[in-house]
């Protein structure tokens, strides 16, 4: 199939014209700029009956829920569920909120996928960490528009099934959700860990909590997670700290003792190891969309 244009997929946006979702499935391009025609708030007390997903694209949009609001930037991907507030924006100061979205009602065997580990206000977060990756998904939201416009033989079929394969690939990433049959004792230990980030924990201290010798969960769950307890725990806690950076004037200080580390120097280290930037550098390249 041909592909569309940016301002060809302009035209998908659910506000240039009539459209409905009483469909199975309905997908579009919003580009935004202020003062442009589409910078207002879509207010959707009630949320939708299907699922929604977003992968922000360029600039920053606002996402308020009933607990308060985040800012999604680039590469980030939002899903949100039947019966989710939906309220969200261009964020004010941001040049621009251009995203891709996909509103769908899922087909029964889809509902197991459509579970993210990270979640705000009931709504999926995740950030694609490659551009190779972002560029992917953006493509697949893109195909499925295509087929959408298509008019020919089972192009709705195509659609579905693309969306099928953008749905199993996120889930794919999810690292706790995505395996069924995973060692709930495991589960356990990653959800207590995700909830005491910023706390000292030891090994003994989780190996009663799951009824297991600290040396027998250490080998379960290196198993199950690719990586050690305090190994996992450390990916979490600078995955935190990017959030932290990235919505929130803190310093770095306190964002460091916000997840864990007393030692702003010893965080900045283990920070650029991951990110391959330190702290800083990496809150330049949000510097540009206050956030308040």
């Amino acid at each position: 199939m041909a592909e569309l244009s940016d301002k060809e997929m302009v035209n998908f946006s659910p506000l240039m014209k009539r459209f409905t979702f009483n469909a199975f499935m309905v997908s579009g391009f919003t580009p935004i700029s202020p003062g442009s025609r589409l910078d207002f708030f879509i207010h959707r007390p009630e949320g939708m009956k299907g699922y929604m997903l977003n992968l922000t694209l360029k600039g920053a949009g606002v996402i308020r829920h009933a607990k308060g609001e985040f800012h999604c930037v680039a590469d980030e991907m939002l899903l949100f569920p039947p019966g989710v507030l939906h309220h969200y924006g261009r964020a004010k100061e941001s040049p621009a909120w251009d995203h891709l979205w996909i509103y769908f009602i899922p087909r029964p065997y889809w509902i197991d996928w459509l579970h993210w580990d990270r979640t705000e206000g009931n709504i999926g977060r995740m950030q694609l960490t490659r551009s190779a990756d972002s560029q992917q998904v953006a493509n697949q939201f893109k195909d499925v528009i295509r087929w959408n416009a298509a008019s020919e033989p089972l192009s709705e079929a195509m659609a579905m099934n693309t969306l099928e394969r953008i749905i199993l690939e996120l889930f794919q990433r999810q690292p706790t959700s995505n395996h069924h049959n995973r060692d709930p004792r495991i589960q356990t230990v990653c959800h207590y860990l995700n909830e005491h980030l910023a706390e000292d924990v030891r090994i003994e201290d989780l190996a009663r909590m799951t009824f297991l010798s600290s040396s027998r969960l250490t080998h379960i769950f290196r198993k199950e997670m690719g990586n050690t307890i305090f190994g996992w725990r450390e990916s979490q806690r600078i995955s935190r700290a990017c959030d932290l950076l990235q919505q929130t004037q803190l310093s770095i200080t306190q964002i460091a003792r916000a997840v864990g580390y007393e030692d702003p120097l010893y965080f900045s280290r283990i920070f650029s190891q991951h990110r391959h930037l330190s702290p800083r550098e990496y809150r330049k390249k949000f510097e540009r969309i206050p956030l308040f």
